[in-house]
């Protein structure tokens, strides 16, 4: 008989999360919709490396917020990177 209290669902990382019966936890959002993405996203997005990456970070070309130790990318500053129309990130 199935149950409709939540489950506790552990992840690889040993964190726990509560799951609802009937909610979906895989939902994918479009890329260029996405707010952010690590740097690996942005190097498979890109084509670029991540030393290239890294560069372009120091100097300013790309945006970057962190969450505790986790670095994220913005993705409208990847887009504006990318885009001839546009000037400069640092503009986001």
């Amino acid at each position: 008989m199935a149950s409709d209290r939540p489950q506790k669902i552990v992840t690889q990382r040993g964190s726990s999360v509560v799951a609802t019966p009937g909610a979906t936890t895989d939902i994918k959002i479009p890329f260029a919709q996405r707010l952010t993405c690590t740097i690996a996203e942005a190097c498979a997005a890109t084509g670029l490396g991540r030393t290239k990456l890294y560069e372009l970070i120091g100097a300013g070309d790309i945006a970057t917020t962190t969450v505790g130790r986790r670095r994220l990318v913005l993705v409208r500053s990847l887009q504006c990177l990318l885009d001839p129309n546009t000037s400069n990130a640092s503009s986001v």
